[in-house]
């Protein structure tokens, strides 16, 4: 009986010890005080939005467009159409450099004006780690049926949500 019970106590620590080094979901939910990554929406006109989605620095050029494009397509469903097309949109990248100064008492810096971004002035190898952030954003148009029927560049909103929507995990439930 110990010996089992001493399984399930090892078992436990190893599913908690594989689940803490398992990547982090993306978070999609709207951008607030709280939360620095998210989406952004905002009604322009009847038929016009403007939607954005900023990820943090784990969170791939890819997946930010994705969930604009999910954002979009959720918008579109929830003012009643079916339709939309994008009127523009863009993904701009923000990317700062971190270095490590081999023998500073200081421990990591942001990247210097002062270096070579090889050495620091003692010969010693920089190493420098770029991280990158991500924001999209677009303005949409919302399309009637006959006007999505005449408009090759009609997305169908409830298509994107089902391929979409699956990869995008909720936020947990505030705590009270």
């Amino acid at each position: 009986m110990k010996k089992a019970a001493t399984r399930l106590v090892f078992a436990a620590a190893g599913l908690a010890w594989v689940s803490a080094c398992a990547p982090e979901q993306p978070y999609f939910g709207p951008r607030d005080t709280d939360h620095p990554t998210g989406y952004t929406d905002e009604k322009l006109d009847q038929n016009r939005y403007r939607v954005t989605y900023s990820g943090s620095s784990a969170t791939n050029r890819e997946t930010v467009e994705n969930f604009l494009l999910l954002r979009a397509a959720q918008v579109t469903d929830q003012a009643g159409s079916h339709f939309f097309m994008f009127d523009m949109r863009d993904t701009k990248s923000h990317t700062t450099y971190f270095s490590d100064f081999p023998g500073w008492g200081g421990g990591p810096r942001f990247g210097g004006y002062w270096h070579s971004w090889a050495y620091d002035g003692f010969d010693d190898e920089v190493e420098s780690r770029p991280v990158t952030r991500y924001q999209a954003y677009a303005e949409i148009v919302l399309l009637t049926d006959a006007q999505a029927a005449k408009e090759p560049r009609a997305i169908n909103a409830q298509s994107i949500i089902q391929r979409l929507g699956p990869s995008a995990v909720p936020p947990p439930p505030a705590a009270h």
